[in-house]
């Protein structure tokens, strides 16, 4: 049997790098899930990988940014499946290491909506389809760099993400609805690609890097998505507002 059999799972950023992982390894083991990001050709490509390993998958495009896109894809999830068990908030974009005094206002707003914001839209939508049930798994992708150790606006969005995860899960303790985060270090991903990292405030980056140990071993997408996996299935059901780090001890350093 597999370890989702018979759940629906919602998988946003899915399309590529941990989020398709996740989706492929979800299949897997026996979920239906719902392959979400802006990109649909992108969504559609990791669906017929699922379908013709056997699974069930469904692409709905969204900028989970947007609250009214979040409200669309969870009112297709309940069309489509009629509950949601798993929320995976995984969709998010790099923050090009901008410290303070050289990230506009813009771009703080930009990344604080992508990485925060939508974890706060997709989850409060998804729980009024979870908490009349009394039972379902919120997994957040947070990031090493909550700790401070990347530019000021990921830094602050991705710490906001563990506080979030923690307070929904004292709101939901004593229901069987669990809210839990997993926290990436260097993940080989299109997200921190060469042609990406070009992009990266190179001086910053170093300062931060003295911070954490990057030499150590990187973990790869199936890696962090065997641990959402984790939150995700019942082997968890007990654990609720924690932050797993899955980095290889890389933020044990600082």
């Amino acid at each position: 049997m597999g370890r989702l059999d018979g759940k629906v799972a919602i998988v946003t950023g899915g399309n590529s790098g941990i989020g398709r992982a996740t989706v492929l390894l979800f299949a897997r083991e026996g979920a239906m899930v719902v392959v979400s990001g802006r990109r649909q050709d992108a969504n559609e490509k990791v669906v017929a990988e699922v379908a013709a390993a056997g699974g069930s998958a469904l692409a709905v495009p969204a900028d989970v940014s947007v609250p009214d896109d979040c409200r669309r894809l969870v009112d297709a999830t309940i069309a489509a499946y009629g509950r949601i068990d798993v929320l995976v908030n995984n969709a998010g974009i790099a923050d090009r290491h901008l410290p303070i005094d050289e990230c506009s206002e813009e771009w703080f707003d930009h990344v604080t909506r992508v990485d925060q914001y939508s974890v706060f839209f997709m989850t409060k939508y998804a729980l009024a389809h979870m908490a009349p049930i009394g039972t379902g798994s919120i997994v957040n992708v947070s990031s090493i760099g909550a700790g401070g150790v990347a530019g000021i606006a990921y830094s602050g969005a991705k710490a906001a993400v563990n506080a979030m995860t923690k307070n929904i899960a004292i709101r939901y303790a004593a229901t069987g609805i669990r809210c839990n985060a997993v926290a990436p270090g260097p993940t080989p991903t299109p997200l921190n690609a060469p042609e990406a990292v070009a992009t990266f405030h190179a001086g910053f980056a170093e300062q931060c890097g003295r911070h954490i140990d990057i030499t150590l071993p990187t973990a790869s997408a199936e890696d962090q998505a065997q641990a959402i996996l984790w939150f995700a299935s019942d082997a968890s059901r007990s654990v609720t507002g924690q932050i797993l780090y899955v980095d290889h001890g890389t933020s044990l350093y600082g």
